[in-house]
């Protein structure tokens, strides 16, 4: 059996290794935060190289102990490999796994998959946290709070009322902070997007 091969695509000047990731990059502009794709490589504890395909700036984490103006780390995957698994835990936790000081010692890396598909976002909500919940048997789990502050949590990119980007917690009482229209629309045309025309960030 031969496997498949990926599509590289351009968008906005970037040339993307896949198309699922130049669809993640549309998602981001659609929800108003600022990306790099593949901007620096970094050595793991044991010398290997890692290199996330993106980086976001001031993002907000509504989970826990709100926190804004965070730099996150993503990295785009259909399926973790036990290797893959190994070195993002090993990124995410550079400094072990002990409870203590446990966020505060991280590099917040959240792990996404497909683009969650739904006629409408709470269809699009249930698929993510469905992910999120899965079993993760390399180790890490897609759409989880887990390697971006320590808790084993589900988390939902999406845009916030005030129209920032914002990982949202799997409870009412983050979810309730969501602009659902916002949100349904940049997974809606991230899914949906020909990729032989341009979109504009934003919201609409």
């Amino acid at each position: 059996m031969f496997p498949i091969p990926v599509i590289e695509t351009e968008y906005q000047g970037c040339r993307f290794r896949t198309r699922l990731e130049a669809r993640w990059a549309v998602f981001f502009d659609l929800c108003g935060v600022r990306w790099e794709y593949e901007p620096e490589g970094f050595e793991l504890p044991d010398g290997r190289p890692f290199l996330p395909e993106f980086l976001l700036h001031g993002v907000t984490f509504n989970h826990a102990d709100r926190s804004e103006d965070n730099d996150l780390f993503v990295m785009v995957r259909r399926w973790v490999s036990p290797d893959e698994g190994k070195e993002i835990r090993a990124f995410a936790f550079p400094f072990g796994e002990e409870e203590e000081n446990r966020a505060e010692r991280m590099n917040p890396v959240l792990v996404v998959g497909a683009i969650p598909a739904g006629s409408n976002i709470d269809e699009v909500s249930e698929a993510v946290f469905d992910e999120a919940y899965a079993p993760a048997p390399n180790g890490v789990a897609s759409f989880n709070f887990e390697t971006v502050d320590g808790d084993y949590f589900g988390a939902m990119p999406g845009v916030g009322p005030d129209g920032s980007f914002q990982l949202f917690g799997a409870d009412s009482g983050y979810i309730c902070d969501m602009d659902r229209k916002a949100t349904e629309r940049a997974y809606r045309l991230a899914r949906q997007l020909q990729f032989e025309y341009q979109v504009t960030g934003g919201r609409g």
